[in-house]
Formats: structure tokens, C-alpha cells, sequence
């Protein structure tokens, strides 16, 4: 369990329907997916796709945080469901934006610190992760070593934690992308192909 007083990710807001989540081997109820202690709500393309807004707790402050649609609450603890997927956890949210000092600006001043930073150019041009700590959540914040441009932060996608990443392979088959090392030393990763399915968020599957 983490910290009660110490800020936290409780909620996640998702333009899809449910049944393209069922379909990626979550448990939905009545619209929501608990995975962890994090409810993630499922609430149609009426206002548009993809992540759309997350809930914390504790957090300082009040309103956006550098153009992500942020509300803090007082939900109470949520008890997880058993996932087919074998998600355990959210083990992080990815958010993009175009002026990484900005952005992490804007986190600092909702007291959030950074917790760690990794320069690569593994894809390209060199950008950096800046990571943050969302209660069991891990926030991974990535953008260019060099703003361009003053566009808003946005949400990007999800990596979830499962029990046993090899059973949740073999359970989608060619739906999931092939199993490689991870960042994380020790740990591994395979990224779900989630507009198949008929998600609008990317969505990756990790060991613990």
C-alpha cells in the first residue's frame, strides 16, 4: 500500500467502450475496470478517444496540470479485479509533450518531484523520460531535450504489470507484439496491438 498522504493516481478516464477492453482480457463492470488500486473508467468516443483524464488523490493545487485534464478527489480505496490478461497493476502512464522543462515545471509546482531522468536516442533524436511517482503509478514524461513548441502536455498510453507475462502471450497470440527486455533491468515487455482489438490507447504489458 502506498503512502495515504502522499499524492496518488486513483482513477483514469478512457474514450472506449467496453467491450474492446473485455476483448484485451480486462474485467469490466458497469463501464469500469479496476486494475490495482486504480479504477479505470470506460467512458465511450461520445467526447472524443483515447486517455482523456486522470483522478489523484492528495494532490496539492487544483486544475489542470500542464494541459492534462486532472481532478483530485477523495474516492475511496478501490479493490482490484481479477484480469484473463493477468494485469495486476498500472505500472505507468506515459505523457508526451513538446516542452519537457515546462512540463516538469508544472508537476513541481503541484509538489511532485522528479524521481529519476534518462537521456537516450534510441529512437531518433534525443529526448529525455522523466519519471514521477503517482502512488503505485509510475508518470513517465517524455519529450525532446530541446522544446519545439508550445503545444500542451497529453496522455499517451499504458503499461500494466502481469503475473506471468509468457501465459499472457500465449492468450492473445499474434495480438501482441514479440516480448523483449525491457528498460528496467530484469524486466520484460511486449506491446499490445490495440487498434486491432479496437482500443484507441496503446497499452503494453510488462513482468513485475
Amino acid at each position: 500500500m502506498t503512502d495515504s498522504s502522499a499524492p496518488e493516481i486513483v482513477g483514469l478516464v478512457v474514450g472506449d467502450d467496453a467491450e474492446p477492453w473485455r476483448a484485451a482480457g480486462f474485467t469490466v463492470v458497469e463501464g469500469i475496470t479496476r486494475v490495482g488500486h486504480v479504477a479505470i473508467r470506460l467512458v465511450g468516443r461520445g467526447e472524443g478517444k483515447y486517455l482523456r483524464a486522470w483522478e489523484w488523490r492528495a494532490l496539492e493545487g487544483d486544475g489542470d496540470l500542464d494541459g492534462l485534464t486532472t481532478t483530485v478527489v477523495s474516492a475511496p480505496v478501490v479493490v482490484p479485479d481479477r484480469h484473463p490478461n493477468g494485469a495486476s497493476f498500472v505500472d505507468h502512464v506515459v505523457v508526451t509533450t513538446p516542452d519537457l522543462d515546462r512540463t516538469i515545471r508544472a508537476f513541481e509546482a503541484r509538489h511532485l518531484d522528479v524521481r529519476r531522468v534518462r537521456h537516450t536516442d534510441q529512437y531518433g533524436p534525443p529526448f529525455r523520460q522523466v519519471f514521477f511517482c503517482g502512488g503505485e503509478i509510475i508518470v513517465e514524461v517524455i519529450g525532446p531535450d530541446v522544446a519545439h513548441g508550445d503545444d500542451p502536455a497529453r496522455f499517451f498510453g499504458l503499461a500494466f504489470t502481469v503475473a506471468d507475462l509468457d501465459a499472457t502471450a500465449a492468450l492473445f497470440g499474434d495480438a501482441l507484439g514479440q516480448v523483449k527486455d525491457a528498460v528496467q533491468p530484469g524486466r520484460r515487455i511486449a506491446t499490445l496491438r490495440h487498434r486491432d482489438l479496437g482500443l484507441s490507447v496503446p497499452i503494453a504489458f510488462m513482468t513485475p
